[in-house]
C-alpha cells in the first residue's frame, strides 16, 4: 500500500467546485471580486510567449525502468511549432489560508502544472491560466463540518472565463483547442464549455475535451447529456468530443460513498473514455510518474528497482506495469486499473497513488491524486492524433 501522506495534501486535487457549495451559504451577497487583467503575463503560468517563469518550460526528462530493472533515460522536446493550442485550468491545489486562494504562483501550482499538462507542449501551444480557486484550506474546513466565512463560490469559473476569452480574442487567431482539465479544473471547464461553448460558434474551434478526475453526466444509451454537441470521443481521430474519466485500483473499487464514479442522475452515468483505448477495451497505460513521490514508501521496496537508487530524472515510466480499462459495475462508470505485478521481479510490484488519511487508504477518491499521471503519455499521443485530424479537416 502507499504511504503518499496527505500532508498539507496532496488532495492536491480534488473535484469541488461542488465543495464549494459548502461555502455557498457564507458567500451569499459577497460583492464580485475584481477582474484579474490576463494581458498581465504574471496572470498566467504558462504561454507561449511568456519568457520569464514560464512553468510550462521545466525538466521533463524521464527514466523508463523496464520489467527486467533495466534503464534509459528519455529525452522531452517541445514543438514550438505545434499547430494547435492546449488551455488548461489546474485542480485544488492551493494552501492559501482564507476560501478563494490569490494570484501569486506557489510550489503547488507550479509542480501541478508540469505534472499534468506541460509535456503536451510536444503536441499544441500552452495556455494555463492563474485563477482565484476554492482552495485545499477551505475544503478541509468545510468536510470537517466547519466551511469557512467569505469567499465568493463564482470567483474561480469568473476567473477562466476570463482568462478564456482573453485567449479568444488575442492568442487563438482561429487555431484549434484543446481543452484540458482536472478535477476542480475540470468541474470549471465543464460550465465553460456548457455556457459559453456547446451549442456556439466557437464550438468548432475545440479539438477535443479532456476532462480528468471528474463525472461528467451523460444520458443512459447515449453519447451526450450535459454537452449536447460534445459526444464522447470514439476513435483518435475524432474531434469535437470529449474524454473524461476517474481512475480507481481494481483491487479497490469505488464504495457506495465514493465521490466518483457516478452521476447525480440514475437516467445518467457518469463519463468514462480511456486515452489509452478511446473505442473501449484494456490497454496498456503510458503512465508519467513523479519521481520519489509515486513508488511505494515500506520496509519492503522504497525504489523502482530492488537494490538499486532511484533515478535522478523528475518522472519515471513503467512500461508493461500498468493496464487500465472503462468499466461499469455497482452502478459506477470509472477507469479500472489493475498493476501487473511481477512477484519477486526487480521492479516495483506497486504504485503510490491512493490518498492515505489517518493512516488508511481513503477508498472514495481511488487514485484521484494521479488520475493526470496514469495516462500522461496517452493523452499526449491522443491529441496529437485530434490534432492531425482537425488540421486536416481545416486546411
Amino acid at each position: 500500500m502507499t504511504r503518499i501522506m496527505l500532508a498539507a495534501t496532496a488532495v492536491g486535487a480534488t473535484l469541488m467546485l461542488s465543495a464549494g457549495a459548502a461555502a455557498a451559504q457564507t458567500a451569499e451577497g459577497n460583492a464580485p471580486a475584481p477582474k484579474n487583467d490576463y494581458a498581465k503575463p504574471e496572470t498566467w503560468l504558462c504561454r507561449p510567449d511568456k519568457a520569464a517563469n514560464n512553468y510550462c518550460n521545466v525538466d521533463l526528462s524521464t527514466t523508463i525502468v523496464k520489467a527486467d530493472g533495466g534503464e534509459t533515460t528519455e529525452a522531452y522536446k517541445a514543438d514550438p511549432k505545434a499547430g494547435i493550442d492546449c488551455f488548461y485550468v489546474y485542480p485544488t491545489v492551493s494552501n492559501d489560508p482564507g476560501v478563494i486562494s490569490g494570484m501569486t504562483p506557489t510550489a503547488a501550482e507550479i509542480n501541478v502544472v508540469k505534472a499534468q499538462f506541460a509535456r503536451l507542449g510536444a503536441k499544441c501551444r500552452l495556455y494555463a491560466p492563474m485563477y482565484r480557486q476554492f482552495t485545499l484550506t477551505a475544503l478541509r474546513a468545510a468536510q470537517s463540518g466547519h466551511p469557512m466565512p467569505g469567499g465568493r463560490p463564482t470567483t474561480g469559473y469568473d476567473d477562466v472565463v476570463d482568462a478564456w476569452n482573453y485567449y479568444l480574442a488575442h492568442d487563438n487567431h482561429g487555431r484549434g483547442v484543446v481543452l484540458v482539465g482536472h478535477s476542480q479544473g475540470s468541474g470549471v471547464l465543464t460550465q465553460l464549455i456548457s455556457k459559453e461553448i456547446d451549442g456556439k460558434p466557437v464550438e468548432k474551434k475545440v479539438v477535443s475535451a479532456i476532462l480528468m478526475g471528474t463525472r461528467l453526466p451523460v444520458d443512459n444509451g447515449k453519447d451526450t447529456g450535459l454537452f449536447k454537441d460534445f459526444p464522447l470521443c470514439k476513435s483518435p481521430g475524432q474531434t469535437q468530443c470529449a474524454v473524461a474519466y476517474s481512475s480507481f485500483r481494481d483491487t479497490i473499487p469505488p464504495p457506495a460513498n465514493s465521490l466518483f464514479g457516478k452521476a447525480p442522475s440514475d437516467s445518467q452515468f457518469a463519463a468514462c473514455v480511456n486515452p489509452a483505448a478511446v473505442g473501449g477495451g484494456k490497454a496498456e497505460l503510458h503512465a508519467y510518474l513523479s519521481n520519489g513521490a509515486q513508488i511505494v514508501n515500506s520496509g519492503a521496496q522504497s525504489t523502482w528497482v530492488k537494490g538499486k537508487p532511484n533515478p535522478s530524472t523528475p518522472f519515471v515510466s513503467v512500461p508493461g506495469l500498468l493496464t487500465g480499462e472503462c468499466v461499469k459495475k455497482n452502478g459506477f462508470s470509472y477507469l479500472e486499473v489493475h498493476v501487473n505485478a511481477v512477484p519477486g521481479g526487480p521492479r516495483t510490484e506497486t504504485i503510490a497513488g491512493d490518498v492515505i488519511q489517518n493512516g488508511q487508504v481513503n477508498a472514495a477518491w481511488g487514485l484521484h491524486l494521479i488520475d493526470a499521471n496514469l495516462e500522461m503519455g496517452n493523452i499526449v499521443d491522443l491529441v496529437g492524433a485530434e490534432a492531425k485530424a482537425y488540421l486536416a479537416k481545416t486546411k
